[in-house]
């Protein structure tokens, strides 16, 4: 039977805390399920792992649960793998959240009270506060978001986390979504419907260290940006303007003053001086207007977002009908997102 709500989980090199993890996340989904009558499965997205957290992911236990296991070809990066689990998940409403034990899954039951009870359609976790980050990583964030919502058509909340539910309609509105370069949170919150922050704090990772960098982040940062904002390239503009102006201001300054104090003007410092700034913003402009072309290129190749390599399903039942219930898929190669 199609379940009513999958939880989409993907994983990289998580092996050491997977098995933990998923007993607790088991046990909160089933003692939900259980209470409300809803069918859950649990969708995990192997993306690329060195470790062999696929093949762990593939050992373990249904309890009470539904579990499939997408393993892709290579590691895409995290926004592949949650386009994967949206594919592959079979039910009307999916729930998100991350492997390394930092999402909460005693908070499922808050999200599907929101889902079932008071008819939000996307329910999504906001930090309740940063003070464990540095300065610097603080005042990034909160100028990434400024930067991002300057000039938007929807605003795309700060410090939202991927950890988040949503609808039946909302998560048609997004297997809608053609688009390869795709940034989850902006697309979670364009497709609009009823939509409400839920303040929580992270937990504490149970093994290893964040594969979140900065260059890595910066990447996405500028994913987000070319995707969803328009500011970049009007900052862009107004820089031009204001170093035109400025560059007006200035040439009528040393007419002023060859003309009526008769200053002369060593030329080579301005000249300079001038070739500088004004290279400098046609570089700067060249490369935001790169950034934006080389999106539109990914887009026209329309090569596919990621490709699978095994695909497991474990049915709950699985100790009582083992033939039927647990298989191993190898599907055809796909282009995510296109017509099949």
């Amino acid at each position: 039977m199609t379940p009513d709500l999958s939880i989409v989980v993907p994983v990289y090199n998580e092996a050491a805390g997977l098995p933990v993890f998923h007993e607790r996340l088991c046990r909160n989904a089933r003692a939900e399920a259980e209470a409300r009558g809803l069918r859950v499965e649990i969708v995990y997205v192997d993306d690329g792992s060195r470790d062999g957290s696929a093949n762990i992911a593939a050992a373990l236990p249904p309890l009470g649960l539904d579990i499939q296991v997408v393993a892709l070809s290579r590691n895409f990066g995290k926004e592949a793998a949650l386009m994967a689990g949206l594919d592959h998940a079979r039910g009307d409403a999916l729930l998100f959240m991350d492997g390394d034990g930092q999402h909460p899954p005693e908070m499922i039951p808050t999200f599907v009270r929101l889902w079932k009870d008071e008819g939000y359609d996307v329910a999504y976790a906001v930090k309740s506060n940063r003070l464990d980050e540095p300065l610097a990583r603080r005042s990034f964030v909160r100028g990434f978001y400024w930067l991002l919502n300057f000039g938007s058509s929807s605003t795309i909340p700060e410090d939202a986390a991927d950890f988040r539910i949503l609808s039946p309609r909302a998560t048609a509105a997004l297997r809608r979504m053609p688009e390869r370069n795709r940034f989850f949170k902006g697309l979670s919150s364009w497709i609009g419907f009823r939509q409400i922050a839920v303040p929580y704090q992270p937990d504490a990772r149970t093994h290893g260290t964040t594969s979140f960098n900065f260059l890595r982040l910066l990447g996405l940062s500028m994913e987000a940006l070319t995707s969803f904002s328009p500011a970049p390239l009007r900052l862009a503009a107004l820089c031009g303007a204001g170093l035109a102006g400025l560059a007006l201001f200035y040439g009528a300054w040393i007419v002023l003053e060859r003309l009526i104090w008769g200053i002369p003007l060593p030329g080579y410092p301005s000249l300079v001086v001038g070739i500088m700034v004004m290279g400098g913003a046609q570089l700067l402009v060249m490369g935001l207007m790169g950034e934006y072309v080389a999106r539109i290129l990914s887009e026209i190749k329309a090569r596919p977002v990621y490709f699978v390599a095994d695909h497991v399903l474990t049915a709950h039942d699985a100790q009582t009908a083992p033939d039927a219930a647990t298989q191993a898929v190898a599907p055809p190669l796909k282009v995510a997102g296109a017509p099949s």
